[in-house]
């Protein structure tokens, strides 16, 4: 795969500073934009210094410290929309997370793939990545929804089952597409380097069943473990 030169790279960023016009002349906040878009690059440009540093050390407790924090950081960034007290919601976050896309990505990595060694860093990190980034998202789509839905007086069972309807949507729709609208980032990614369209298929065939099991599992077990933040017991008089 070619090189792509800084030079050619800045012109990536004609559409951004487009969008950017676009929304500070609606008269949105722009300036989130702007900071959304720099910490993207800076945070970039050092995970590639250290994920070559952790490529080339390759060490059981370095990769299980680099999971750990991802899950940490997925698991509190998740439950920024809704209004309940992260601090309240954080545990089942990471205990939906853990159960949910950790139990996948061990079904991945070690059954699947069959990782030898076990922890090896170029395949469990970016792997994880993508599980954890998932099931992040997951929760922050079925965690909105039910707070919307108990706002606007629906019972907890029934916004239970219309959150985890929406926290799969983007995910159902990826699967209607790839392949007709879409060839996914893996996919791309193989081809692009030469590997053969037949085993770039088996690869993103595989990621499209973590992802979406990851992102359905990960949702209901944390729509269960924050049943009770959202029903009020009665009064007894």
């Amino acid at each position: 795969m070619q090189t792509i030169p800084l030079s050619n790279l800045a012109l990536a960023f004609i559409p951004v500073i487009i969008v950017i016009i676009v929304i500070w002349r609606w008269q949105l906040d722009y300036k989130h934009s702007i900071y959304a878009v720099g910490r993207m690059l800076i945070q970039l440009l050092l995970i590639g210094y250290v994920l070559t540093y952790i490529f080339q050390t390759n060490s059981t407790y370095i990769v299980i410290t680099v999971l750990s924090l991802m899950l940490g950081i997925a698991s509190w960034i998740a439950l920024r929309t809704i209004s309940v007290p992260r601090k309240k919601l954080y545990l089942s976050s990471v205990s939906a997370i853990v159960l949910g896309g950790g139990s996948v990505l061990l079904l991945i990595t070690q059954w699947v793939l069959v990782l030898s060694p076990w922890y090896s860093a170029t395949m469990i990190i970016p792997l994880a990545g993508m599980i954890f980034a998932n099931c992040m998202n997951s929760i922050s789509l079925a965690g909105e929804r039910l707070e919307a839905e108990i706002n606007n007086g629906s019972s907890y069972d029934k916004a239970k089952i219309i959150a985890l309807r929406a926290a799969l949507i983007p995910i159902i729709n990826s699967l209607l597409a790839v392949g007709l609208v879409s060839l996914p980032g893996m996919m791309t990614g193989q081809i692009l380097s030469g590997v053969s369209p037949l085993i770039a298929v088996r690869y993103q065939v595989m990621v499209m069943c973590m992802i979406f099991g990851s992102a359905g599992m990960t949702s209901a077990i944390f729509l269960y473990l924050i049943k009770k933040h959202f029903i009020k017991e009665p009064k007894t008089t």
